[in-house]
């Protein structure tokens, strides 16, 4: 199975879920995205990490770093290696000198953990073709309609697209995940 490796684009609050985040990744060579809703405390923990600033005190997953460096568990990498009703599921892969271990992990921990560690994060084609939205700036066609104001299930694909690269322009990357979704159950 060929992995993808994955870069961390940024954070944006959710618009329309009080407390929650979008994690957006990117995948290294190529021009798809993954937006991917997570809490305020992983959030914190990972533009913490990104704008390299240290607390005075451990967050969590500082305090996971900190025991498995004390005990030569090395993070080697995470990967996202299923997306099952618009959730993720992630699994660090980790070395203690002796054996490799798959841990089963919550997608934002996971990134939380890469940071600190500076491992890759790896996902599959299949999650990419799912998840996957890819930035189109150069469609100057007509804005499409405030997703607020229409039904998804009633607009044409044509529409959807629209609509989705719309979103992802405005970077409401929550509102382009659901656009997505719809766009992918109407494949199935």
């Amino acid at each position: 199975m060929k992995k993808i490796k994955l870069r961390i684009l940024g954070l944006s609050y959710s618009q329309t879920q009080t407390g929650a985040y979008a994690l957006v990744l990117a995948e290294e060579k190529g021009k798809r995205r993954i937006p991917i809703i997570i809490g305020a405390p992983e959030a914190q923990s990972i533009a913490i990490q990104l704008e390299g600033l240290k607390p005075t005190r451990p967050l969590t997953h500082d305090l996971f770093t900190n025991f498995a460096l004390a005990f030569n568990i090395e993070l080697l990498e995470i990967r996202i290696y299923k997306l099952d009703e618009g959730i993720f599921y992630s699994e660090l892969i980790c070395d203690n000198g002796v054996q490799r271990i798959n841990i089963d992990s919550r997608t934002s921990d996971a990134v939380a953990l890469a940071l600190r560690f500076r491992c890759p994060i790896y996902t599959t084609e299949e999650i990419m073709e799912k998840a996957g939205i890819i930035l189109d700036f150069d469609n100057d066609e007509a804005t499409a309609p405030e997703p607020t104001e229409v039904k998804l299930e009633e607009l044409e694909i044509d529409e959807l697209k629209e609509l989705l690269n719309s979103a992802i322009k405005d970077e409401n990357y929550e509102e382009a995940s659901k656009i997505r979704d719809e766009i992918n159950n109407r494949k199935k």
